[in-house]
């Protein structure tokens, strides 16, 4: 562990020049974030073109009814063209936040909140919680006219909406429920170490963070997906035989098999899996049931199941692992950075001794 520190300490100290030099950052962070918004736009463009084609690769003709390709032709156009304009209003729209000093606003907004509830400054872990909350609320709300055009106009249009507007807005709510409910004590316990620990943090948060992601691989099947859908156990059948032998053939650790009533909100359809290495469950949704016959989706299963054959999640949580890693051993240098923080408009007040979640979200 002393080894650990030691590194750490050396990297802090190639990034003490955070602290005083009086960079831009605010204009560093819109640099970086309209190159990466105009690079997925550019990939966007390039891929149009493909749309237009009028027949599938020779290699895939036999197996595409020509109105069927049509069709497949026009939604991807029309998603594309919907994601190439919702990308550049969404980003526009972060861009003019940041420009005009949405994050300082939002701590102040908080402050005076959790003010009226007889709290002061002392209460820093309470004022960020109710500013996470903000800036989550008032940064949700103007990009909800996109999720109800991609919902109730370009989904409809090609036959794959089944929402209904009460559901539109219950899940909704319910998701901005689960985000107080379950965020509160995360963020709490997340700031809570950071204080505990002081610039020794890093060891703790990744296992805190390593422990919160098992402990959600519990809560998501039993408490979270109930509140969006139904999960049923699949009936005994071909299909079911034939998932149970290939996950057999295959030593994957099934031990439940569910369908689940995905047809609620849409026609799409989709499987996947989730659990423990040691114990792993199946969903398949019922419109991929309805929709093909106990062949063709045993062959979507062996795709997904081909996953987990191939171990790419557990790179995907290696790799995710290394990152937090990469991230937590930087940032001290930017948690005690006063210019970075007048960079986005805080008050020299806050920036003198800057709130542990505002440097992690700029620094992010």
């Amino acid at each position: 562990m002393d080894l650990l520190h030691t590194q750490l300490d050396h990297i802090q100290r190639h990034l003490a020049f955070v602290a005083v030099d009086h960079i831009d950052w605010k204009l560093a962070v819109q640099g970086f974030s309209w190159t990466v918004t105009l690079f997925e736009t550019y990939l966007l463009l390039r891929q149009y073109p493909l749309y237009s084609k009028t027949e599938p690769p020779a290699a895939l003709a036999s197996h595409f009814d020509a109105d069927v390709f049509k069709k497949s032709q026009n939604y991807g156009r029309d998603k594309a063209q919907f994601a190439l304009i919702s990308g550049l209003l969404k980003q526009s729209l972060d861009s003019v936040l940041l420009h005009f000093g949405f994050y300082a606003w939002s701590w102040g907004v908080a402050g005076r909140l959790t003010g009226l509830a007889g709290l002061g400054p002392e209460y820093e872990i309470v004022q960020s919680i109710v500013f996470v909350f903000v800036l989550y609320f008032l940064s949700t709300i103007p990009t909800l006219p996109l999720r109800v055009y991609a919902t109730f106009v370009l989904e409809e249009k090609h036959g794959f909406n089944k929402t209904t507007p009460g559901l539109f807005v219950t899940d909704l709510l319910k998701g901005w429920a689960l985000a107080i409910v379950l965020g509160s004590p995360f963020l709490a316990a997340f700031l809570y170490i950071f204080k505990w620990a002081g610039d020794r943090f890093v060891p703790w948060l990744m296992a805190f963070m390593i422990t919160f992601q098992l402990i959600m691989v519990f809560i998501y099947p039993t408490v979270i997906q109930p509140l969006f859908n139904k999960l049923s156990p699949l009936k005994p059948g071909e299909l079911r035989s034939r998932i149970e032998l290939l996950a057999s053939k295959l030593k994957f650790p099934l031990k439940h098999l569910y369908e689940i009533d995905g047809s609620k909100r849409s026609s799409h359809s989709n499987a996947y899996f989730f659990g423990l290495p040691w114990s792993k469950h199946i969903v398949i949704f019922d419109t991929l049931i309805q929709q093909n016959q106990p062949g063709e989706v045993e062959a979507v299963l062996a795709h997904e199941l081909g996953h987990w054959y191939y171990y790419h999640p557990t790179k995907l949580m290696v790799i995710s692992q290394f990152h937090m890693f990469t991230i937590l051993a930087l940032f001290p240098a930017f948690l005690h950075a006063p210019p970075v923080l007048t960079a986005f408009d805080f008050p020299k007040t806050v920036a003198a001794v800057p709130p542990t979640i505002i440097a992690f979200l700029l620094f992010q």
